[in-house]
């Protein structure tokens, strides 16, 4: 009789399928988790943004609010925000200039780069205007144009 060392191919296939109901309970979550924290990042982004825009107005801008461009070299956003996308979100922001009896005004959106499938970077649309309120709504709910933000419900915050 040999004295064989070892584990049996049964004694693998149950690992094997082990391991694989603990992936398949986990993904998903680990999924879940990531566009959370994305849409985490985007609101606390949009709330940089009306910060950054407050200061531009108030000091360089004078009196009128800056693209993101503008507050990314006045160094009142960081370098990945200025760009446009952050955390699986692309942000964009309209502003509508001072004019005669009109105030300036600005709104910023931040739209997820992938809304469906398994690979989606988040579920929702957010924005923020001159007042400061922050919006939510469905992809692709949410627009802005002129300084103006359309859509969505304030967010409960």
């Amino acid at each position: 009789m040999k004295n064989q060392k070892g584990f049996s191919l049964i004694e693998l296939l149950i690992v094997v399928v082990i391991i694989g109901i603990i992936a398949a309970i986990a993904i998903p979550n680990l999924l879940a988790a990531r566009r959370s924290a994305n849409e985490g990042s985007a609101i606390s982004s949009l709330r940089t943004t009306h910060g950054a825009e407050m200061t531009y107005q108030a000091t360089t801008g004078a009196g009128n609010y800056g693209t993101l461009a503008n507050l990314m070299a006045g160094n009142l956003v960081d370098s990945v925000l200025g760009v446009g996308t952050k955390s699986g979100y692309t942000f964009t922001v309209s502003t509508q200039p001072l004019g005669p009896g009109t105030p300036a005004t600005f709104a910023a959106s931040a739209v997820p780069v992938t809304a469906t499938g398994i690979t989606q970077t988040g579920t929702r649309d957010f924005g923020i205007s001159t007042d400061g309120v922050l919006y939510q709504g469905a992809a692709g709910t949410i627009t802005h144009a002129g300084g103006v933000l359309s859509g969505g419900s304030p967010l409960n915050n």
